[in-house]
């Protein structure tokens, strides 16, 4: 699975722990950045991010800034974009599973990296529920067309 990660300097270190992780349990990872500890505008990554999902370039993808509102915020302007800000792994599996989420976002200043770590595995490791489900997330889609 090829995943999408980006993050501003509210989440940089964090950041390249869970690329590291993601590395390590055998995902294909694309960076979007930062590469650098230095203070950007978080909406601009969210794009890169959002808009790579958007296009098919990867599955799914995770951000990261300070809280992890922002970066949700900016992605789900992106058509087609379901991000979810989450701090606990049910959150997480619920995006997935009930809201068929396709970006996870959460802060760098709000969790500790093993609990990233939870985040990214029950948001990877579940799947769409389908069913009732599907029609609730054609109906939040069919905002974008209003």
């Amino acid at each position: 699975m090829k995943i999408a990660i980006a993050s501003d300097h509210g989440g940089f270190d964090l950041k390249d722990i869970i690329v590291e992780y993601l590395k390590e349990k055998g995902y294909e990872v694309t960076d979007y950045g930062i590469s650098e500890n230095k203070r950007v505008d978080y909406p601009d990554y969210a794009a890169l991010v959002a808009d790579g999902i958007s296009k098919g370039k990867e599955e799914l993808g995770i951000l990261i800034c300070g809280t992890g509102l922002g970066m949700s915020i900016a992605a789900n302007k992106i058509s087609g974009i379901r991000a979810a800000c989450v701090s606990d792994s049910f959150s997480a599996k619920m995006a997935r599973e009930h809201n068929n989420a396709n970006i996870l976002c959460f802060g760098g200043r709000v969790v500790g990296d093993e609990v990233a770590k939870t985040l990214v595995d029950a948001f990877l490791e579940a799947e769409f529920a389908e069913g009732r489900h599907s029609t609730r997330v054609d109906k939040i889609m069919s905002f974008e067309k209003e």
